[in-house]
């Protein structure tokens, strides 16, 4: 745990002393209480992707367009993402079981509300809402988590199981999302959460013991609905290119408010008295560079598993379980280098080789997609460039979000962590809008003077959609070969003995 300069514990995720007993709860309550939390953890994972999968048959249900369709998947990933920095105050300044438990019943109403929805409009106000709630339940079980478990080899396992549950979650989801689809209805991928929190409800309500409320905590009001507003109007711009044009105001207009009001949010940050996000965390060259690495690695992850999920459905005939199946050897892949780069090659090289090679070999892996026809086989043809995509990103991602937290002051730990968490959401967001509109474009441009009626001229559409889309993410990782190979310093980084212990969602 964190300490003062008095030796005073302090919580990292508020900055604020955490009033612990002499001992650690009793051993079988601790154990049950980090089974709570991992579920409740793991349906927040499984959440970002479970819907994938299912979306091929969410439109057809439903009749949403291509140019809507991204919004299921993005909806989610901003009202997460915006806000989960506001989410850690909330949980400290109400109460950290309160929290958990309000954000268990919320998740479970707005997963409820998607899974019967009967129009495009309740489905997407629904999963903002799942993101919403997100926001309020990730912080509060990390949180948990930290002042359940004080002895450090406990702690150690406590957030190796954590940290597990959130690696594998994804990979649980895309099978899981297929597993349903295919043999109940995609309704089922939101109403499966309900299981997870009841579950987990009644587990926080007997195990979870009421913490005070900490009143030195303010919520940071005017800067949460800066950053709120702003990033949803870049990804509202960017979602308008695709029906509105570049040069319509509906795009321009609300691309330049996105970029104002997060620039006045900064200044906001250096001028209020509890800032959401400390200027002073983004500002060191290592954190910095590891910031943007992980969105821009949110931003490719999350337009391949969309745009490779159509393809694999639509363009070759998969069922929902065997899309599911096929993204789990890039999965694996990514799970390998991860370790990898975090116990070998980091303490060896430093990140400043390792990051912008991964960086590489994912807008390699891309490139390599964008050759996928109607005649490709995924042995030969899928298979391959998914692994080395993977391998890719792997390289990055676990370095990247490692050093993002490091060396922070103790009572920044916590908001470096939420903020990291924040950026491959948003990288999710912006990247997902951003794709799917040049996509749309593309098919668009492909069928102009050609006859839309044609099976093989729509097919043909399809595929200039997506490999544009993959066309774009490699260029993404290409610039952040460039900014990483810049930024990074050279040299393994030095360890900050008064630093906080890195941890993350």
């Amino acid at each position: 745990m964190p300490r003062t300069l008095d030796d005073t514990p302090i919580d990292i995720l508020s900055k604020a002393p955490v009033q612990l007993s002499t001992a650690q709860e009793p051993g079988a309550r601790r154990w049950w209480i980090l089974a709570v939390v991992g579920l409740a953890q793991l349906m927040i994972v499984l959440d970002a992707t479970i819907v994938n999968i299912a979306l091929p048959s969410a439109q057809k249900d439903l009749g949403f367009s291509d140019g809507n369709r991204q919004w299921v998947i993005t909806a989610y990933a901003l009202a997460f993402g915006s806000l989960l920095l506001l989410g850690g105050r909330i949980a400290d300044l109400f109460g950290r079981k309160i929290t958990f438990l309000v954000g268990l019943v919320g998740f479970a109403g707005a997963s409820a509300l998607g899974g019967a929805a009967g129009n495009f409009e309740v489905l997407v106000s629904a999963r903002g809402l799942q993101g919403l709630f997100g926001a309020l339940l990730a912080p509060a079980a990390l949180s948990l988590l930290t002042t359940t478990f004080t002895d450090a080899k406990e702690r150690a396992t406590a957030f190796g199981v954590f940290g597990a549950i959130a690696g594998a979650g994804g990979a649980v989801g895309l099978l899981l999302g297929g597993v349903l689809t295919e043999h109940l209805d995609w309704r089922w991928t939101m109403y499966v959460n309900l299981i997870f929190a009841v579950i987990a409800f009644v587990g926080g309500m007997v195990f979870l013991r009421h913490s005070a409320r900490d009143r030195s905590v303010s919520l940071d009001i005017p800067g949460a609905v800066l950053v709120s507003a702003g990033l949803f109007g870049l990804v509202y711009g960017f979602s308008n290119a695709e029906s509105h044009a570049w040069g319509s105001p509906a795009t321009w207009g609300f691309l330049a408010a996105g970029v104002v009001l997060l620039g006045v949010f900064a200044w906001w940050q250096t001028r209020a008295a509890h800032p959401l996000l400390p200027l002073r965390v983004l500002l060191d060259r290592n954190r910095g560079a590891s910031f943007i690495a992980v969105l821009i690695s949110g931003a490719g992850m999350f337009g391949v598993f969309l745009f490779l999920t159509y393809y694999l459905q639509q363009s070759l005939g998969y069922s929902p379980i065997q899309t599911g199946l096929a993204f789990l050897p890039m999965v694996a892949a990514l799970v390998l280098t991860s370790a990898l780069a975090s116990t070998r090659l980091i303490p060896r090289f430093g990140p400043k080789p390792i990051v912008p090679l991964g960086m590489g070999i994912a807008a390699a892996g891309l490139v390599w997609l964008t050759a996928l026809s109607m005649d490709s086989t995924y042995a030969a043809h899928i298979l391959p460039p998914l692994v080395v995509l993977g391998l890719g990103i792997g390289l990055v991602m676990a370095p990247a979000m490692s050093l993002a937290t490091s060396g922070v002051a103790p009572h920044d730990a916590g908001v470096a962590s939420a903020a990291v968490n924040t950026m491959q959401q948003i990288g999710g967001s912006i990247g997902t809008a951003l794709l799917n509109t040049l996509a749309a474009s593309a098919a668009t441009g492909y069928l102009a003077g050609r006859n839309p009626a044609d099976p093989a001229v729509r097919g043909q559409a399809l595929l200039e959609s997506y490999s544009t889309a993959y066309w774009w993410s490699a260029g993404f990782f290409a610039a952040g070969l460039l900014i990483s190979a810049l930024l990074y310093r050279r040299g393994v980084p030095a360890q900050d003995e008064n630093a906080a212990p890195t941890v993350h969602m």
